[in-house]
């Protein structure tokens, strides 16, 4: 997973070619960080296929906000730099997570 802040998000999400997911959470979100060990098992079981990016919400809020990223934890999938899928709130699981990862891996 490579760790995205507003010095890279351009060059490594919105100037990416293919498919990156985002997740994006906060330390202080007990439901992110309850995900986070099965997003990070998916971004190695689908390594090389899509490319998988996390952003701390604490640090970033503009980069969050300007992304519409209104809720945690919250999971953007992007093509080409374009923002095509979504899934957010409380209720993810990680088998919804890895639905869409497989709706978009190569």
């Amino acid at each position: 997973m490579i760790e995205i802040n507003k010095d890279n998000f351009e060059n490594e999400v919105l100037q990416a070619s293919g498919i990156v997911m985002v997740d994006w959470w906060g330390p202080k979100c007990e439901r992110c960080l309850e995900l986070m060990p099965h997003v990070e098992e998916l971004a190695g079981k689908y390594q090389g296929q899509i490319k998988f990016c996390s952003v701390d919400t604490s640090g970033n809020r503009r980069l969050a906000i300007g992304q519409k990223v209104m809720g945690l934890p919250a999971i953007l999938f992007y093509k080409d730099g374009q923002k095509i899928d979504e899934l957010s709130g409380q209720e993810i699981a990680p088998e919804d997570v890895e639905a869409k990862i497989k709706q978009y891996a190569k």
